[in-house]
């Protein structure tokens, strides 16, 4: 059974390829699509299914982001490199700089279709009602646990009784290098202090030894280590966290319920131009470029090599790793203890593929 699974998703990502291919050297020239076949051996990407091509007029989407985060490149490459339009998708982004609570009542109310965000901002929010479904994840691996490379903090345990600095006391990294903590023994909230600052004050506040470590997401973990020489002692690439979606996409649930095959196709656009980013790293940097103007793009490449962007998510697997994630927030006052994850990860997610 695993073996006809295997072949059965390897033909499918083949078919991708060479679908993808052809739409990219049609428009782009022949070796816009080039693929280490080392790697493509190693990857498993999720099914997708048959390709989705909705009939009529385009249909227009309205797609939620914040443009400066480069989690975020599968929608612009999906724009550029013609995956919306395969599919038959007129697609407008908003770039949306308000709290997660708004993002989420805007799909709510209609007035976007679909955003991506990270899992750690929208799983706690969504608790509260919002019409909004989880049908995928787009990779694992975005925050960083950073300190002086000449200090004398190497690993987790050395931060016992040490403070940590945070752009958000109640946002992704302060919630998840709690956790992390919890995993090894050390109470997050009694064994470790925690301090909020403006995310650019974070080097200085380490420079000047008020924090002895800070919590942060790319691009900006990327950038400072590199501007203030700062290195990473702990990530969400550790461990099984490797394989835990971090950023995910969320669809409206009056879309899903209405049009579902929209749903699918926009699903589908986003999942294939990540697959393609995964093969394509330094041009898809080049197309996101433009709203990363303090990047380098070879800054944003390195980004997207530390990061897991063959870690897809859908399905089943998608709703195990939200059951995860409710485990662990558990563990640390997020979710209350009372909590029945699976009815909760029923209730947030949605197996796009299966509607």
């Amino acid at each position: 059974m695993e073996s006809n699974q295997f072949s059965r998703r390897k033909f499918s990502r083949l078919l991708l390829m060479a679908s993808g291919m052809t739409l990219v050297a049609n428009q782009f020239g022949r070796n816009s699509f080039a693929v280490d076949e080392n790697q493509e051996k190693n990857i498993l990407f999720p099914d997708l299914g048959l390709n989705i091509k909705l009939e009529g007029t385009p249909r227009k989407i309205a797609l939620a982001w914040s443009a400066d985060s480069i989690c975020t490149v599968a929608f612009p490459v999906a724009q550029s490199k013609g995956f919306f339009s395969k599919h038959n998708l007129d697609v407008n982004f908003i770039d949306f700089a308000g709290s997660v609570d708004q993002m989420l009542e805007t799909m709510s109310t209609g007035k976007a279709d679909g955003a991506s965000g990270m899992a750690l901002r929208w799983l706690k929010p969504l608790q509260q009602g919002f019409d909004v479904k989880l049908v995928a994840g787009l990779h694992s691996g975005c925050l960083h646990l950073l300190t002086s490379d000449k200090g004398s903090i190497k690993h987790l345990t050395d931060l016992k009784g040490k403070t940590i600095g945070v752009g958000d006391i109640g946002g992704p990294a302060k919630n998840f290098f709690s956790m992390r903590f919890k995993e090894i023994g050390i109470d997050p909230e009694k064994d470790v202090n925690w301090r909020q600052f403006p995310s650019d004050i974070l080097p200085l506040a380490l420079k000047r030894q008020a924090i002895q470590a800070a919590g942060l997401d790319d691009p900006l973990a990327y950038l400072f280590q590199q501007e203030h020489h700062l290195v990473s002692i702990d990530s969400n690439m550790s461990g099984d966290w490797a394989k835990i979606a971090c950023c995910v996409i969320g669809l409206r649930g009056s879309l899903l319920r209405k049009d579902p095959m929209v749903g699918k196709a926009l699903t589908q656009a986003i999942l294939e131009a990540g697959q393609w980013i995964y093969y394509n790293k330094q041009e898809a940097v080049e197309i996101f470029k433009p709203y990363a103007p303090k990047a380098t793009v070879k800054q944003l490449a390195d980004i997207l090599e530390t990061e897991g962007i063959h870690q897809q998510v859908v399905g089943n697997i998608l709703k195990k790793n939200v059951i995860f994630y409710a485990q662990q927030l558990k563990q640390i006052n997020v979710f209350p203890l009372s909590m029945d994850v699976n009815a909760y990860a029923n209730k947030v997610t949605e197996d796009i593929f299966a509607l």
